[in-house]
């Protein structure tokens, strides 16, 4: 098999230090505030970045150890594939989220509404751009017809035990 590396670009902070207590995704969180701190030598690169409400992270998931082929997501009590979740335990631990952009001052970030766990190594911004990236004729698979109340989240979507 052949070896893919990635560098990180910045690493991202967060008030989540754990699984406990993170939102389950960004568009549930209610507002927490933390921020990027992207490497100097990626500076330039900011350029024209703050004209966007929001951006895509692409991010590695650290604390990710090992994964499953199956799992049983949060929304359902049927174990499904791996690739048809978004659960973080991945063969590839690699994280994707569209936050929103607050403001740059100089190489930092402000982000809002989020769900990455302080410490993440970031690998890539891209700008959310809806009329590139809002699909349509979209089907949602085994999500059908499921409420989208977390089961194991509190009323702030936040993971309330995991242990």
């Amino acid at each position: 098999m052949n070896t893919i590396e990635f560098k990180p670009i910045g690493y991202i902070h967060s008030p989540f230090k754990g699984q406990k207590g993170t939102p389950i995704q960004p568009k549930r969180d209610k507002g927490t505030k933390g921020y990027i701190e992207i490497l100097p030598e990626y500076k330039d690169a900011l350029s024209d970045l703050d004209g966007f409400s929001h951006i895509i992270l692409l991010y590695h998931l650290h604390l990710s150890k090992d994964y499953s082929l199956k799992v049983v997501p949060y929304l359902d009590n049927v174990q499904r594939g791996l690739f048809a979740t978004r659960a973080p335990r991945r063969p590839n631990p690699i994280g994707l989220s569209v936050v929103r952009l607050d403001k740059i001052e100089g190489t930092t970030i402000h982000i809002s509404n989020f769900d990455i766990l302080d410490g993440t190594p970031l690998l890539d911004i891209k700008p959310y751009v809806p009329h590139f990236d809002d699909p349509v004729d979209i089907k949602i698979g085994w999500l059908t017809g499921k409420s989208f109340k977390a089961k194991e989240t509190d009323a702030d979507g936040r993971f309330e035990d995991t242990d």
